[in-house]
């Protein structure tokens, strides 16, 4: 089912307390089930019909990684992200790893602002160091300095969306001298920032100090690992004055594949999962979904597991499912996406929602954003006048 298009009637919102989507890691890996193996071709174009058919059925966002090695094809996301974003008119189009380490931050301060004004405004983006350890040297960089790359060029990224003239230095590019970087962001308001990581305090502290986002990909580790981090990133975000605790934006990962009847699903997911690159030959399937965020079985068993991160997590802003990786075939993909949408989301939203303390934010919008910096400037004038 295709939400109508704009002037034919109803259509799905984005705008709602908590943010629903998916992302794709775009790997290119056999079908255990056929030992057929998609070409880049395929699996990119796969990636681009996956995309539509998340806002088709309703999603909030749509998310992918970023990657410079085989067997992985999502190495230029704007490219990918504003193409989808000419064929799409609602869906919130993202990043579920930007190389804040290894690209240079001006690149980014261009890239994601020219595709904020092609999207309207719908963009966001996740900073992350990856999980390669070649691609430092691929693009010049040194491994052992990855977390004080990720802080320096972030710290730099931040002020050329923010500034009009720039003068910088540091430790790891050459100095800018009255640069401006272009585009400006839309309406004068940089696309919204998620500090994505899997085991690093010092990214939990970044986030907190900025008032940014916080993802905690709990896709692989158990859960008392990611509750110390989001709890460190929670106290430190009041700590800077973005906030209370509960008022800070915390996005968590995800892992399903449904089947109406769960024996169904397990013994169909079971030959993917045993030859995954990212976790077979390890864990069983059972070891694996009972320590992890992993579900495999019915909706109805997808919707406890998902409310159940409350419960560990607190109130949080957004969900992203992973669904399209270890060889699965487009059609299961896009199937997968229908039992989402229509059975899983919508009990999801109602029940998040159901006793959500008001102080907690929605997930972030370029038009919230944009409203909130708006009233700001109001109430601040209003003060002036005042004195």
């Amino acid at each position: 089912m295709r939400p109508e298009r704009p002037g034919e009637g109803p259509t799905w919102s984005v705008v709602s307390s908590m943010q629903f989507g998916i992302f794709t890691v775009g790997d290119v890996t056999p079908d255990p089930t056929t030992g057929r193996t998609p070409s880049e071709h395929e699996r990119i174009k796969a990636m681009v019909a996956i995309a539509r058919k998340a806002e088709e059925v309703g999603l909030d966002v749509f998310a992918t990684g970023e990657h410079h090695n085989p067997p992985f094809v999502p190495s230029s996301p704007t490219t990918m992200l504003g193409y989808i974003a000419a064929q799409t008119d609602r869906i919130i189009l993202s990043t579920s790893t930007t190389l804040i380490t290894t690209n240079d931050p001006v690149k980014i301060a261009e890239d994601f602002a020219m595709l904020q004004h092609l999207a309207d405004g719908r963009v966001d983006l996740m900073m992350g160091r990856g999980n390669t350890g070649p691609v430092y040297p691929w693009f010049g960089k040194d491994i052992r300095q990855g977390i004080p790359l990720a802080i320096e060029n972030y710290a730099l990224l931040h002020q050329l969306w923010r500034e009009e003239v720039v003068d910088w230095q540091g430790r790891f590019r050459t100095p800018l001298q009255s640069f401006t970087s272009t585009p400006r962001p839309l309406d004068g308001v940089a696309p919204f920032v998620w500090h994505g990581s899997i085991r690093s305090p010092e990214i939990a502290e970044q986030a907190a100090y900025y008032g940014d986002g916080f993802f905690a990909n709990n896709i692989f580790w158990p859960k008392e690992h990611f509750q110390k981090l989001i709890e460190l990133y929670r106290e430190r975000y009041a700590h800077y004055g973005h906030g209370t605790p509960e008022q800070a934006y915390v996005g968590l990962g995800g892992q399903v594949f449904m089947r109406r009847n769960s024996q169904d699903a397990v013994r169909e997911f079971r030959p993917y999962f045993d030859n995954a690159p990212v976790y077979g030959h390890g864990p069983s399937l059972e070891e694996f979904t009972e320590q992890t965020p992993l579900t495999v079985g019915s909706p109805q068993e997808v919707i406890e597991k998902t409310l159940a991160f409350r419960e560990s997590f607190g109130d949080y802003q957004r969900q992203l499912f992973l669904m399209d990786h270890a060889g699965l075939p487009l059609k299961t993909v896009l199937e997968q996406l229908d039992l989402l949408g229509e059975e899983v989301v919508p009990v999801l939203r109602e029940e998040f929602a159901r006793n959500r303390p008001a102080a907690v934010p929605d997930g972030p919008t370029h038009a919230a954003r944009v409203a909130a910096r708006n009233e700001e400037s109001v109430d601040g004038e209003t003060m002036e006048v005042a004195k």
